[in-house]
């Protein structure tokens, strides 16, 4: 299925209306449900969470938008309410860690490939391979502080071994800077799957953030904050391939299209019936708020919103195990650095960058004390230990 932007006006939104009760939907299962779905469910999270944050940012600049933003928030402050209440209290907060690491890997991975503009697919492997090591670093501290297995939330579509190790990852702030796309030449692809891992990243920053300080392991305290320290990285790097001289009405259609372009994404994929209508019914309601937002660029910009958007939404991102894919960038890229936008060969790292990092893993790296002689296989080290002694 193919969808006119031009064409599908959505539902309007005068019409989208919650109740309290339908914003606590019966949670998915962790166990039940294809891990696919929670991936779906934990990324239309970090979306709607960046576009609120967008639209709060926006109203404190341009006062004459300030009426039209917080009617559009308020849905879709609800849209999020509705789709993060999805994940249910059988999932701890390890437990929807790792879903958070499969979300960044799998997603990552699938938009790197679709992606026309080869340096930005270069900046999105590059974050895709420490991304990959979090989730191998992550599961050795679910095994040893909770003696569970991570294949039980991956369902075997990811792979738990080391990426670049995440001690290595620490970098200069200048070294996380790259070079954005042209607003003027670049792909509407290229601006929305921009969008989409920022906003994907920047959830999980704040998530390390909020949960990192209620466990009481000291190693898992100071993990998260390790690997936290390095998604606010990663947001940096994400966001400064965004082109600074979009205007606030252009970064907001292209917000829009980008909600709706998930959606729809998520629709196409879905497995279980009751989620998929809510990706159906989002839909609907991220076409009515594009184009109310593109009414709002022609009056504000005398411009026409095909300046900026396709005729029709991209193909849809493929939600299926890129295992292949990650294994033979980590195989060919594992060993670059980066240098300033550039990726140079690790011999060539900015000394800006391993200055800062001796200075960081001076006292120790708990990335490095976490994974100490684990080495991920199935069933967990509390198993192995029963069989050891049987």
């Amino acid at each position: 299925m193919s969808i006119k932007l031009f064409d599908s006006k959505g539902i309007p939104l005068e019409k989208q209306k919650f109740s309290l009760k339908e914003l606590t939907p019966e949670p998915i299962s962790k166990l039940d449900d294809d891990a696919y779905t929670r991936v779906r469910v934990i990324l239309m999270n970090g979306i709607e969470q960046q576009a609120n944050r967008f639209q709060h940012m926006a109203a404190q600049f341009n006062k004459d938008l300030r009426e039209p933003l917080a009617r559009i928030r308020r849905t879709e402050h609800h849209q999020q309410t509705m789709v993060n209440w999805l994940l249910g209290a059988d999932h701890s907060p390890l437990e929807t860690t790792i879903g958070y690491e499969q979300v960044a890997i799998e997603v990552t991975a699938a938009i790197a490939q679709q992606e026309p503009d080869p340096y930005l697919s270069q900046v999105y492997r590059f974050g895709l391979l420490e991304d990959f090591d979090h989730m191998y670093r992550y599961s050795a501290l679910m095994d040893r502080v909770e003696g569970k297995d991570a294949n039980n939330i991956l369902q075997s579509y990811t792979d738990v071994i080391p990426g670049r190790p995440t001690s290595e990852e620490h970098r200069h702030p200048e070294d996380d800077l790259r070079d954005h796309y042209d607003r003027k030449a670049a792909a509407p692809i290229s601006k929305m799957n921009a969008l989409t891992i920022m906003s994907g990243e920047y959830q999980t920053r704040d998530y390390y953030m909020n949960i990192g300080p209620t466990f009481t392991d000291p190693v898992a305290r100071a993990l998260y904050a390790e690997i936290a320290s390095i998604e606010e990285q990663h947001v940096t790097q994400y966001g400064s391939i965004i082109d600074p001289d979009e205007t606030w009405m252009e970064k907001w259609l292209l917000y829009e299209a980008n909600e709706a372009y998930n959606y729809y994404s998520c629709m196409e994929s879905e497995t279980n019936p009751r989620v998929r209508a809510i990706w159906e019914r989002f839909l609907e309601y991220e076409l009515g708020h594009l184009h109310t937002v593109a009414e709002l660029f022609k009056q504000h910009e005398r411009r026409d919103p095909a300046e900026i958007l396709p005729e029709n939404l991209p193909d849809p991102i493929a939600y299926q195990s890129q295992r292949e894919f990650v294994r033979k960038t980590l195989e060919r890229e594992v060993e670059l650095r980066a240098n300033g936008p550039k990726f140079v060969d690790k011999a060539q790292e900015a000394q800006r960058s391993l200055d800062y990092r001796t200075h960081l893993n001076s006292e120790g790296s708990p990335s490095e004390t976490v994974a100490a002689g684990y080495q991920w296989q199935p069933g967990t080290e509390l198993n192995q230990r029963f069989a050891r002694a049987s």
